[in-house]
């Protein structure tokens, strides 16, 4: 037994370089290897999910830029079409008015046309009064001369 524990004795005391190889080996590989490469990996992350995570942040911030957009734009198209309306309104109280205005006063040359042509109505009954005798008494003249040359044939 006595020569197994100085064969393991020799063999833990060979190891021990190999030991200490081995924590040199690892510790350079942690600091040159494995840092820049879990740096690498976590840019890599930052640049694919990371930048897709942030697309998505921007679409959900275009969704509701858009949607305040469309708010906008609903409340501008209702006050143009208020607008527009006011203004349809406004036209037709304006014309509305024309017509009134020009429908009084057609009414009232009417009115002075028909008073006028009364006027010249009873002028011309007056005169055609005041010729009647002379017309009648031109008509027996005329009929009665040719009575009487009848009867005197």
């Amino acid at each position: 037994m006595d020569q197994l524990s100085r064969q393991l004795g020799d063999l833990a005391l060979g190891a021990i370089p190999t030991l200490i190889l081995f924590i040199v080996l690892v510790l350079g590989y942690r600091f040159i290897l494995y840092r820049p490469m879990m740096k690498t990996r976590a840019e890599r992350r930052e640049r694919t999910a990371g930048a897709l995570e942030k697309s998505s942040l921007a679409i959900a911030q275009a969704d509701v830029r858009s949607q305040e957009y469309e708010a906008k734009l609903r409340a501008a198209r209702g006050e143009i079409f208020r607008g527009r309306e006011q203004r349809i309104q406004q036209l037709n109280a304006e014309r509305e008015s024309a017509v009134a205005t020009a429908r009084l006063a057609a009414q009232q040359r009417v009115q002075t046309a028909q008073s006028a042509l009364a006027a010249q109505s009873a002028d011309a009954r007056k005169q055609i009064e005041a010729s009647a005798s002379q017309l009648a008494a031109q008509v027996i003249a005329a009929v009665l001369p040719a009575a009487a040359a009848e009867n005197a044939q």
